[in-house]
């Protein structure tokens, strides 16, 4: 499936599900456009990596994924947005009667309104070349629930809700818009995880990944980012021109409960 020609942004890019997405991306032949809040030297060494063994086009652009106006501007210094994907996000647990405000609003800024925003800078963008394709990172949670992560969960389904809306609004054009709902998936951060969760319920590696981390996911196996990008890359691929305004789940079951 080529994508040479083409240039993908992703947010929340430079690790874990997006910086799998972005390599899936690049080995397809497309350019693309990391992303994340930092601005340090590895941040653009790792845009450059990619461009080596890929022999594409790869740069790092920083922006704020809770700012409204920074996210607009990531797409505008971007030049070209054939390919945007949403996957910027952050995490926090805690009972809806003690989330801190705080969190919250961070939370429904970096996980929902981020993609509204980078939505409609992109839209007019992709219009004018005469093609685009929008794949949104929500999740399990975008489809089903679990207790004190209101936020993520609320923040999820909006991201679905908008995926549908984007994809009615440009259901006549070269324009696609769907979202893909992850279950677990082994990145750096999960797999850090691991070490503490084994001393905290004195359980082997093994156990904790069965039995604690993917007690919800059928399969009893991560995902892994190569399949979330592999994923994203058939959506934006001519197979996949029909396919829109719906959710792909990669979890191993968990939605099917």
């Amino acid at each position: 499936m080529s994508l040479k020609g083409k240039t993908a942004v992703i947010t929340g890019s430079n690790s874990g599900i997006g910086l799998g997405i972005a390599r899936e991306f690049a080995r397809a032949g497309a350019d693309v456009v990391l992303n994340s809040f930092t601005d340090r030297e590895e941040d653009h060494a790792l845009a450059a990596a990619i461009a080596a063994e890929f022999s594409v086009q790869a740069r790092y652009i920083q922006a704020d994924m809770s700012d409204g106006a920074a996210c607009r501007r990531l797409i505008s210094d971007a030049g070209v947005c054939d390919i945007l994907v949403n996957n910027a996000g952050i995490q926090h647990v805690a009972p809806i009667d003690e989330f801190p405000v705080d969190k919250w609003d961070a939370i429904i800024a970096i996980n929902m309104n981020s993609a509204f925003h980078t939505m409609a800078a992109a839209l007019p963008i992709m219009r004018a070349r005469g093609w685009g394709r929008v794949v949104n990172i929500a999740s399990a949670h975008g489809l089903t629930a679990s207790p004190y992560k209101a936020a993520y969960i609320a923040a999820k389904h909006g991201v679905v809700g908008m995926t549908k809306t984007v994809a009615l609004e440009t259901a006549q054009e070269p324009i696609t818009c769907n979202a893909i709902c992850p279950g677990y998936v082994l990145t750096p951060l999960v797999e850090a995880q691991i070490p503490d969760t084994m001393k905290e319920y004195d359980m082997s590696r093994e156990e904790v990944v069965k039995n604690v981390m993917l007690k919800r996911q059928p399969s009893k196996e991560f995902a892994t980012v190569e399949q979330m990008g592999g994923t994203a890359v058939f959506l934006c691929s001519d197979a996949a021109a029909q396919i829109t305004g719906t959710t792909i789940s990669v979890d191993g079951g968990w939605t099917a409960l």
